[in-house]
């Protein structure tokens, strides 16, 4: 039995060594797929996880956001009363002064002022500080990703807020730049109108769109050049301002600001800044006009009264009281439907999410 087996097998040596060799190499080649199967299943796993962390963090840092935009707001308004004072006009007004007329007309052209730039502040706030939140949370993110010390740290605490203190040109010197051009802009447009004219509400809102027109497309002499300076000026400090601030010697935390404001100032520059920027500015005028319409509303169950709220004219005396009055609607802390709007623009949140993205990638660190 045992030699003819052992022939049986010498016959077939080829076909036996062939089968196991196949065998074998199904064996550790099923081996091998379970191992790389189970490799990318921890990897994709892995990389899941990430991106939930990731995302949760986003959305957190949104959150942030508009807390921070909203807390913010009663600075922005103290600012903007500050300086474009019309309840010292109205106070005046009640003692029946002899140049009743001429306050008056200087009451017109602050109340519209402010509201306009009331208007462009809350806008420029709302996307400015997305930017910056989303730079420094996408940073934050690599930090905590690969557990960076703070001495390593690509945004260390004083670097934070260093760089956040930037915003301030926006509630000083470039809120005080932005108000003159603007009231510029009122004074050419309105200064003419007479305050016992009647406007309707689709001649108010051709009204603004002039004013708009001209604070957008205007030219400011920089020192004799007549350079055009865009609506991103009003936001940050000039470069130069910046480097001579720190003139005295730069620190490693002083570098990493810089760093951070340069960033800041290429995303401002992107044409995709400047179309969320149009599309707030777009809803924020808007919204102011919806917020005027209430008040061109004929009284309810009037039967004689127009139906069309073009048909629906009011003085220009009328008028200023209510647009002096939408300040404290535009710049209310607590969430009016003007600051809802804004917040809730989706080219705002699509921006947000890309300059996030932009920032927490692992590109970053290799730069």
């Amino acid at each position: 039995m045992l030699p003819s087996a052992w022939s049986f097998l010498k016959r077939h040596k080829r076909k036996f060594i062939f089968t196991g060799a196949v065998v074998g190499g199904m064996y550790f080649l099923g081996k091998y797929a379970q191992r790389k199967m189970r490799e990318i299943q921890e990897r994709e796993a892995s990389e899941y996880i990430s991106q939930a962390r990731r995302q949760f963090h986003f959305e957190s840092n949104q959150r942030t956001c508009n807390m921070t935009v909203l807390s913010m707001l009663p600075t922005l308004k103290e600012a903007i009363i500050h300086q474009l004072n019309s309840e010292s006009l109205t106070a005046l007004l009640k003692t029946k002064p002899g140049n009743k007329l001429e306050i008056w007309e200087d009451l017109k052209i602050i109340s519209f002022t402010r509201s306009v730039v009331a208007v462009y502040s809350t806008c420029m706030l709302v996307v400015l500080l997305r930017v910056q939140l989303n730079i420094i949370g996408g940073y934050l993110y690599l930090d905590n990703s690969v557990g960076k010390s703070s001495a390593s740290s690509l945004a260390p605490p004083d670097v934070q807020q260093q760089y956040l203190s930037s915003i301030q040109h926006l509630l000083g010197d470039g809120l005080i730049e932005l108000m003159t051009v603007v009231k510029r802009a009122v004074q050419d447009t309105l200064g003419e109108v007479s305050l016992k004219q009647s406007l309707s509400l689709l001649e108010l809102e051709q009204q603004l769109s002039w004013i708009r027109a001209q604070v957008e497309g205007c030219s400011l002499l920089d020192g004799g050049s007549g350079a055009r300076r865009p609506l991103t000026w009003y936001m940050m400090a000039d470069e130069e301002d910046t480097l001579a601030d720190q003139a005295c010697g730069l620190t490693q935390n002083d570098v990493l600001t810089i760093k951070l404001l340069n960033e800041t100032r290429d995303m401002l520059e992107s044409p995709d800044f400047n179309t969320v920027l149009n599309t707030c500015l777009d809803r924020g005028f808007s919204r102011l006009l919806d917020n005027l319409a209430e008040f061109f509303r004929p009284p309810p169950g009037d039967a004689a009264a127009p139906r069309s709220l073009s048909a629906v004219s009011l003085p220009l005396a009328k008028i200023v009281p209510i647009i002096n009055g939408q300040i404290n609607t535009v710049c209310s802390e607590t969430p009016s439907h003007f600051v809802q709007d804004l917040l809730m623009i989706e080219q705002v949140k699509e921006f947000a999410a890309n300059v996030y993205e932009s920032f927490s990638s692992a590109q970053q660190l290799q730069k």
